[in-house]
């Protein structure tokens, strides 16, 4: 077999490899530009050699990756932090990186990730150019109410309105003034329908998948979190606990503790920044919905701050969503048997009509 450790760049590649039947090994830096790169890997693909190739994940690779399944080439991505823990001289060249890779692959020691299938990640470009537009509408109306207060109108919410679109437009305004709200209005009017098309088409592929529909159960979880925790994550099994799940979203805070002496920060803000800012908006909603989650959220509010309130709620709503999804449990069953269902109880607090595991009636509070 032949292993290739892969630095890759977006313009170059710089290549170490070796065969491990001959012992035969080199290095090679090949260009994208001139086709240079794919005349290589048809080359291996042609001689019917057994390749794997181990790379960083990184990002505008998608084409080489494509190339390579196209040829059958197996590719490893790497967690690129691992990685670099794995380092031990300073010096960083893209020999030295490319060279460790070639190692990690040869010593079975390679940080190999979990990666989306294609139809994940085009998926996940619906989620991501419909949040992009959201944004980019969303600075449009700031622009419009930044002039609409300028005149003396503060019309917050209602400004959307008929009436206040209406005022809007009859505001006299000086010439560069006037223009400026005229290209936002258009640009507004333009944006609105393809943001609501992108909703219809995300609505669409919740319904087709039944984890989704399940998820959407939770109070606050609508189909764009819904769907965007089932791509992100991509199989419950990945993670053997809920801990994992707050981690891998970043929603967890970084640590720098040492002898005896615990110091905690900010969050880590790892992972998906996307599906971190859709929990940071479902938790509240949630709230807004169900008074157990009102009740858990104003009790956060009150002892620390509204922010840190959010972002407890969000890790909490992603850990919940997860156990739903794992166990193939709506919200009114996990409501039902929580996240203890299946655990022996002791007795105390039990109904008086429960029957414990073994078949016999739970023990009554005075213990007859």
């Amino acid at each position: 077999m032949l292993m290739i450790g892969v630095d890759y760049h977006p313009s170059n590649q710089y290549i170490a490899f070796v065969d491990t039947e001959t012992g035969e090994c080199s290095e090679r830096q090949l260009n994208h530009s001139d086709q240079e790169t794919e005349k290589f890997y048809r080359e291996l693909a042609q001689r019917g050699v057994s390749v794997r190739v181990g790379i960083e994940a990184t990002g505008y690779s998608r084409w080489f990756e494509r190339l390579l399944a196209e040829l059958g080439i197996e590719v490893w991505i790497g967690d690129a932090a691992e990685i670099k823990t794995k380092r031990v001289r300073k010096q960083k060249t893209d020999r030295n990186d490319a060279q460790l890779l070639l190692k990690l692959l040869l010593e079975n020691n390679f940080p190999r990730i979990w990666v989306p299938s294609p139809e994940n990640r085009d998926l996940r470009q619906l989620l991501w150019h419909r949040h992009r537009l959201v944004q980019m509408r969303t600075r449009i109306m700031n622009q419009l109410q930044a002039l609409a207060m300028n005149e003396g109108q503060r019309r917050k919410k209602k400004l959307w309105s008929e009436p206040g679109r209406a005022q809007l437009e009859k505001l006299p305004l000086a010439t560069w003034a006037s223009r400026r709200r005229k290209d936002l209005l258009d640009l507004l009017d333009r944006m609105n329908p393809t943001i609501e098309e992108l909703t219809r088409a995300i609505e669409q592929e919740a319904k087709k998948r039944p984890e989704v529909l399940r998820l959407m159960t939770h109070p606050g979880v609508g189909a764009l979190t819904a769907l965007a925790f089932v791509l992100i994550i991509g199989t419950p099994e990945r993670f053997k606990c809920g801990k994992q799940i707050g981690s891998y979203v970043g929603l967890i805070p970084s640590e720098d503790s040492s002898a005896g002496h615990q110091r905690l920060g900010h969050i880590t803000k790892q992972g998906s920044s996307l599906l971190r800012f859709l929990l940071g908006e479902a938790a509240p909603a949630a709230a807004r919905c169900d008074s157990d989650w009102r009740r858990r959220y104003m009790h956060l509010v009150l002892r620390r701050q509204r922010n840190i309130a959010t972002v407890a709620m969000a890790r909490r709503l992603a850990v919940r969503l997860y156990w739903m999804w794992r166990n193939g449990w709506e919200y009114m069953k996990w409501v039902k048997f929580g996240p203890h269902a299946g655990k022996l109880e002791s007795g105390h607090g039990v109904n008086e009509n429960t029957v414990q595991m073994n078949g016999h009636p739970a023990p009554s509070p005075e213990g007859d």
